[in-house]
C-alpha cells in the first residue's frame, strides 16, 4: 500500500481552546482507518480538518501528494475529492433521494442528467434501496437516510471516504445495516477514515485504530492490538467504559 493521505503535525484551537496539538499520521491506499475516543476529544475535528472545513492554524495536510492546506489550494476542487458522512443525515430534504444524489454529479463532476440518473439508481440498488428512488428523505428510517448519505458520498467517486459517528444517531436496531454497508465499502477497496463508538466493529473492520485523548494521539496501532491490548492507560481506561468494568 502506497500513503494516499498524509497529515503532519496538525493543531487545531477555537479561541484559548486547544483541540488538536500536533496530529500525525498516513493513511494508505484501500486502509480503514478508526478514530477512537471521548467525546470531545478532537475527532470530528480532525475529520473537518481534512475536508477543509475548519482550517488548521498550524501542519500539512497531504492528498495524493497535493499539500490541501496550502493557501492556494481551491477547498472547493479539493472537497470534491472527499467524501463526507456526518452525524446527522444531512439529506435536502426537499429533494428526492435520487436527487440527493445526483445534485452533486451535475454540478459538481459536470455529468449529463441521464448519467447521473443511471449511477444514482445503480448506487441506490448497491444499497439496497432501489426501490426508494423516488421518495422524500422524510419518507425513510434513519438507516435508509444514513444510506442514502452513504451513496451520495461515494456517488463522486472520492479519493477518501471520512465517516463522522455515522451510526451515533440511529436507533440501535438500524445500526447494523449501516455498519454492513460500510463493512462492503471496505470490500470494495474504499480508503475510509472513520470516527466511531462502535469498538467491535473497528476491531473487525479497520486496520488501524487510533486513540485521541486531549488532541493527541495517546496510542495507534493495529486495530486487534489497540483495542484487545492496549499499552496506553489513557486507552485502558477508555475501553473499559465499553467492557463494563
Amino acid at each position: 500500500m502506497t500513503s494516499l493521505l498524509r497529515l503532519d503535525n496538525i493543531h487545531k484551537s477555537f479561541g484559548e481552546t486547544s483541540v488538536l496539538s500536533g496530529i500525525s499520521m498516513d493513511v494508505s491506499h484501500g486502509e480503514v482507518v478508526a478514530l477512537i475516543g471521548a467525546s470531545g476529544s478532537g475527532k470530528s475535528t480532525l475529520l473537518r480538518c481534512i475536508n477543509l472545513l475548519e482550517q488548521i492554524d498550524d501542519g500539512q495536510i497531504w492528498l495524493s501528494g497535493d499539500d490541501i492546506t496550502d493557501p492556494r489550494a481551491n477547498p472547493d476542487a479539493i472537497r470534491a475529492r472527499i467524501g463526507v458522512v456526518f452525524q446527522q443525515f444531512n439529506l435536502f430534504p426537499h429533494l428526492s433521494v435520487l436527487h440527493n444524489i445526483t445534485l452533486s454529479l451535475i454540478q459538481v463532476k459536470k455529468m449529463k442528467k441521464s448519467a447521473a440518473r443511471d449511477h444514482a439508481h445503480q448506487l441506490l440498488a448497491h444499497v439496497g434501496l432501489g426501490d426508494k428512488a423516488n421518495w422524500y428523505p422524510d419518507r425513510l428510517s434513519g438507516g435508509q437516510q444514513q444510506r442514502v448519505a452513504l451513496a451520495r458520498a461515494i456517488a463522486c467517486k472520492p479519493e477518501v471516504l471520512l465517516l463522522d459517528e455515522i451510526t451515533s444517531a440511529l436507533d440501535p436496531e438500524l445500526v447494523d445495516e449501516v455498519l454492513e454497508l460500510v463493512r462492503t465499502l471496505k470490500e470494495e477497496g474504499t480508503t475510509i477514515i472513520m470516527a466511531t463508538h462502535e469498538m467491535a466493529f473497528a476491531r473487525d473492520v479497520a486496520d488501524r485504530v487510533f486513540f485521541i485523548s486531549g488532541g493527541v494521539i495517546a496510542e495507534g496501532g493495529p486495530a486487534v492490538d489497540v483495542l484487545q491490548n492496549p499499552q496506553d492507560a489513557r486507552t485502558q481506561a477508555f475501553l473499559q467504559r465499553f467492557r463494563g468494568q
